[in-house]
């Protein structure tokens, strides 16, 4: 199946979007399923944990490429499900705006097989909402 894509304008400069974006204390400000997430030591892997349904479930992943301001990705290495995400941001008006795309894949493992058509639709509902609460944040000023 293919990622799924979501692209949107902020009205920040790139460098700001993407320090703020890729850094997990910030995840749960403007992901609505994140219940809290933090970096590791090692600055490579982090930990989230989200609300799925009525539980909270805890997943490590790791950043597999940062190469700020224009580019990030990172990996699941645990859970049934293993969500990837790869992140682009571009400048707009001269630097001062952004646009950021955002490709969201999952690569199932075991039960995680039969799961993912629930998951993919859940995230194709939420994940806008949560860059819609990203935008906001950064625009605003409360970031």
């Amino acid at each position: 199946m293919a990622p799924l894509v979501s692209s949107i304008e902020i009205s920040r400069p790139p460098a700001e979007v993407f320090a703020y974006v890729t850094d997990p204390a910030h995840f749960a400000e403007w992901q609505g399923d994140v219940v809290s997430a933090r970096a590791a030591s090692d600055g490579r892997t982090f930990t989230t944990t989200r609300r799925i349904g009525p539980k909270e479930r805890t997943f490590t992943q790791e950043v597999t490429d940062s190469r700020p301001p224009v580019h990030w990705s990172a990996r699941g290495l645990d859970g049934p499900l293993r969500p990837s995400m790869d992140m682009t941001l571009e400048p707009l008006a001269d630097g001062t705006a952004s646009r950021i795309t955002f490709a969201l894949d999952f690569a199932p493992q075991g039960i995680g097989v039969a799961l993912l058509p629930l998951v993919r639709r859940q995230a194709a509902k939420g994940a806008p909402i949560s860059y819609r609460n990203l935008k906001r944040r950064l625009e605003s000023g409360a970031a």
